[in-house]
């Protein structure tokens, strides 16, 4: 039941998760939704997420069953018939339920709508401030001592949070790091293909077919 209950619980941070994605100010992925479906019974804009809502509740079910299983380890004098009653339910019923929701995410995860434009137009909200720990490694890399770097690039990243602007432009007109970091080796820093330089070899660990394409292009 507790392996079980673990396995709903990673069903349901999956779920959550693309709740999460799903929300409008977000809206990185969505649920498929059928031509004939309706969403808010109030808002007739939305599209729920009722998979994924569906999906959390349910685990929820499984963890209250694997409570039951640990309420049947103590049993009086070695072992009553207490436990039967509850096993009958909860064994049956958790692994039907779990097989379900298995099935629907696996549904869910098939036809979900991505949106990369979305993704990118979230990153650059930040204004390049993503990259701020590239940049630290850079500079730690040249030479510069790890506690020096963190004070160039937090002084160039809370100027940026505060008036906006380009977070690599500032860092290219700091006196220290431009000293310090060749322009190249700067503009490396906010290229995002580092991020994905391992996922073809993930998903080979994994066995899973490789993504069409395994990194965004340069810009």
């Amino acid at each position: 039941m507790q392996a079980l209950a673990l396995c709903a619980t990673g069903i349901e941070r999956w779920a959550q998760e693309f709740r999460h994605l799903q929300r409008t100010e977000v809206r990185e992925v969505e649920e498929s939704f059928g031509a004939a479906q309706k969403g808010s019974s109030a808002m007739p804009h939305k599209r729920n997420p009722i998979i994924a809502e569906r999906l959390c509740g349910l685990a929820r079910v499984i963890r209250a069953n694997s409570l039951a299983a640990l309420e049947d380890v103590p049993l009086w004098h070695e072992r009553d018939i207490s436990h039967s009653s509850a096993e009958r339910v909860i064994l049956a019923d958790s692994c039907i339920l779990l097989d379900y929701m298995l099935d629907k995410l696996t549904t869910l995860v098939r036809h979900l709508r991505v949106f990369p434009d979305r993704m990118k137009a979230n990153l650059d909200l930040t204004h390049g401030l993503i990259h701020s720990q590239q940049v630290l490694l850079a500079l730690v890399g040249h030479g510069v001592a790890r506690e020096t770097a963190y004070r160039w690039v937090q002084r160039n990243a809370m100027a940026c949070w505060q008036s906006g602007g380009s977070f690599h432009d500032r860092l290219a007109a700091d006196p220290d790091v431009a000293a310090a970091l060749p322009p190249a080796d700067l503009a490396a820093c906010f290229d995002l293909s580092h991020h994905f330089r391992d996922v073809r070899r993930t998903f080979r660990a994994a066995g899973l077919p490789l993504p069409r394409t395994s990194r965004p292009p340069r810009e």
